[in-house]
C-alpha cells in the first residue's frame, strides 16, 4: 500500500480528516511551544524577537481554529 493508496483503512480515518486533525495538533503545539521561545526573548530582553514570535503563535492560533472549524464542519457532514 502506497500513501497514494490509504484513504483511511489502516487508520480508521479518511486522510483528509487525519490531515486536519494532525494540521490542528501541530498548530496548538507550535502555539505552546513558542510561548517558552516568547518567555526565552522577554528574559534577553529582546523586544524584536520575543515580537516576532508573538506573531507566529497568534498565526498558529489562527490556523488551529480555521482548522478546528473546517474540521468540525466535515465530521458533521458539511
Amino acid at each position: 500500500m502506497t500513501s497514494e493508496t490509504e484513504t483511511g483503512g489502516v487508520t480508521g480515518t479518511q486522510d483528509k480528516d487525519y490531515n486536519l486533525i494532525w494540521y490542528v495538533e501541530a498548530c496548538l503545539s507550535n502555539a505552546l511551544r513558542l510561548e517558552s521561545y516568547i518567555q526565552d526573548a522577554e528574559r534577553a530582553k529582546d523586544t524584536e524577537v520575543a515580537d516576532l514570535f508573538r506573531k507566529a503563535q497568534a498565526d498558529s492560533r489562527k490556523g488551529a481554529e480555521l482548522g478546528k472549524g473546517l474540521l468540525k464542519a466535515r465530521l458533521d457532514g458539511g
